[in-house]
């Protein structure tokens, strides 16, 4: 019943093994602590660096593994079936260090990539701001350009691994008189001065990752720090964003192979009433629309798979196959945490783990309703 994978070669499936063996002894056993602590240890970082799954697509010469998107994807695949999470490893290496291999010059990428593919060196990227949300045109953090130096002032908010990074891409307006064409690409070191972490926000899932304000008050970094030209970001975050969101869709569709896999074993072992919940035709019925679904899903996300790892998925492939992974996940685990009864709203399942950490897969990377808008522009 399940659908025939093409998209992945021999050499990403033996990267497949490495990946889950490190997930295994390294990540899985750390996660209750993790979870406390609302963030993992830099440790964690050093050892994926040097396990080599960070910036995997990252040519050879600044570090990285010269592989292609296909790697990347194993990745996501493998943290969503191991149900762990808190270490932004996607974010850190397939959205924000692209955005310096293929904008920065020569001086930057020696500078910064070397440290940034061995962990040594955390990434974030400061997008959102308080009353902003996807609307990256309206930002109002500033970088005003004196001599030789930008001066940023402003706040930013929702910053995954804004407590751990050491390097942060911010989304600054050069030109406010400009929209668009005023945002521009700054790298803001963590030792800047001015440049303040505020508190770790508590989030409803995901509690082992990171996420916080960030504020910059009158933080002066060099003009060598921008990448790419002045006023040119928005269109440099239009090119890079797809990315983003097909990640995305990438774990979603992993997600629910997964979770289904676990509600099957649950619901076939479990007894009410005298029988075992699976013997219930409703059971049988659910869950054979969540196969369905699955399937579909599956089917879509490896078309669009095999795109990417050649570099021609469009923007709106991108937002059609965020939209549907995600709304189709999260309508299939609701269904599948009603099966589990009470035990389906206990932590400790990893059903409950995954209802309240992957709800926000409809939100961020741009919610779904932005999806919609991107798609219908090309109806």
């Amino acid at each position: 019943m399940d659908p025939q994978r093409n998209v992945f070669r021999e050499d990403h499936e033996q990267f497949r093994s490495t990946v889950r063996r490190f997930i295994e002894r390294e990540w899985a056993p750390h996660m209750d602590e993790w979870n406390k602590a609302g963030m993992v240890s830099r440790e964690f970082w050093q050892k994926a660096g040097q396990e080599g799954l960070l910036c995997v697509t990252l040519p050879t010469e600044y570090g990285g593994g010269g592989g292609d998107f296909g790697h990347s994807a194993v990745i996501a695949e493998e943290i969503a079936r191991a149900n762990v999470g808190g270490a932004s490893l996607a974010l850190h290496s397939d959205i924000v260090a692209p955005y310096i291999e293929r904008l920065g010059t020569e001086e930057q990428k020696l500078r910064w990539l070397p440290d940034i593919c061995a962990g040594k060196a955390i990434l974030a990227v400061a997008m959102t701001e308080p009353g902003c949300g996807s609307d990256l045109k309206s930002i109002r953090t500033s970088a005003v350009r004196e001599g030789d130096e930008y001066v940023i002032n402003g706040a930013k908010t929702f910053i995954s691994n804004g407590l751990l990074s050491d390097l942060v891409v911010v989304v600054c307006k050069t030109d406010p008189t400009a929209g668009a064409k005023g945002v521009s690409l700054i790298v803001v070191e963590g030792h800047r001065n001015g440049f303040r972490r505020g508190r770790k926000l508590e989030k409803v899932g995901m509690h082992a990752q990171d996420t916080a304000e960030l504020f910059f008050d009158n933080v002066r970094v060099p003009v060598s720090n921008r990448l790419g030209e002045e006023g040119k970001g928005f269109g440099y975050l239009m090119q890079e964003l797809p990315q983003e969101r097909f990640m995305i869709a990438v774990t979603a569709a992993a997600k629910l192979e997964y979770l289904l896999q676990q509600t099957l074993v649950y619901v076939k072992e479990r007894s009410a009433f005298g029988q075992k919940v699976w013997d219930f035709q409703n059971t049988k019925f659910k869950l054979a629309d969540v196969k369905a679904q699955a399937v579909a899903l599956r089917t879509l996300v490896d078309h669009y798979l095999a795109q990417h790892i050649s570099r021609r998925l469009t923007v709106q492939e991108a937002a059609i196959a965020k939209l549907h992974a995600t709304e189709t996940l999260w309508k299939c685990l609701d269904e599948m945490v009603q099966l589990h009864g009470g035990y389906g709203y206990m932590l400790e399942y990893p059903i409950a783990r995954a209802f309240v950490d992957m709800r926000v897969s409809r939100v961020y990377g741009g919610s779904s309703e932005v999806m919609r808008d991107l798609i219908s522009r090309e109806l």
